[in-house]
């Protein structure tokens, strides 16, 4: 690789953005993963821990202060501590956790803790390739080497889900990724741009064939690996 690049990659509800980014691990040499989205969802999971409700228009870096949100590197993806203390996978992305920060990124003041993030993916890019996973990824980083949109039909997402979520009802799945489509939307969330790569996952069996269907278009950059 002839230089650092930082890979924003986002997408639909349930189309594996996650499980992608920390596949490419496997492939792309000196990188890691910025799970952008964890910064919400710890937040988030920890205004539900005190019943916060009213957060319209409450500056987000506030709140990264409140909760002395700290992001490290472990096995080359970052983890997020809350007043010193890891928060589990299992709690930023259950199910009324994720519901929850389609509803508090609609209303909570982005501005500063975009800036957060991205002195972040600047300090980590002067050692690593940076894969960048969340919502608008483009607006943090303009400067983003590769941005990558995610798709896939709904009933496929659906099945997807209900693999990761073993014990949630169907139709309740379904609903909820509906309705976090919906909120995601309105937010603004799933523009894309002219630069944008769209890709689409429908055709996948597993994760593997999603993350080289993403890799392909890397790898045909002259730039990359």
């Amino acid at each position: 690789m002839t230089k650092n690049l930082v890979i924003g990659i986002e997408g639909l509800v349930g189309t594996g953005k996650t499980s992608i980014c920390k596949n490419l691990l496997n492939y792309i040499p000196n990188s890691i993963v910025l799970h952008a989205g964890n910064i919400y969802r710890a937040i988030t999971y920890q205004m539900s821990k005190e019943k916060l409700e009213n957060f319209q228009n409450v500056d987000l870096a506030n709140l990264f202060k409140k909760y002395e949100i700290e992001i490290k590197i472990e096995n080359r993806e970052t983890v997020v501590f809350s007043h010193g203390k890891k928060i589990q996978d299992i709690d930023l992305q259950s199910p009324e956790n994720s519901l929850a920060v389609s509803k508090t990124s609609r209303t909570l003041n982005n501005i500063n803790a975009y800036k957060i993030v991205e002195n972040y993916i600047n300090e980590y890019k002067k050692k690593y390739t940076v894969i960048f996973s969340g919502r608008d990824t483009k607006k943090i980083y303009p400067d983003l080497d590769y941005h990558i949109f995610i798709t896939a039909d709904l009933d496929k997402r659906i099945i997807w889900k209900s693999q990761q979520y073993e014990n949630e009802n169907i139709n309740e799945i379904r609903k909820n990724i509906i309705k976090r489509d919906k909120l995601q939307e309105e937010s603004g969330y799933y523009k894309t741009y002219k630069d944008t790569i769209i890709i689409d996952v429908t055709s996948s069996n597993n994760i593997e064939d999603s993350t080289k269907l993403v890799l392909n278009h890397i790898l045909s950059k002259k730039d990359s690996i």
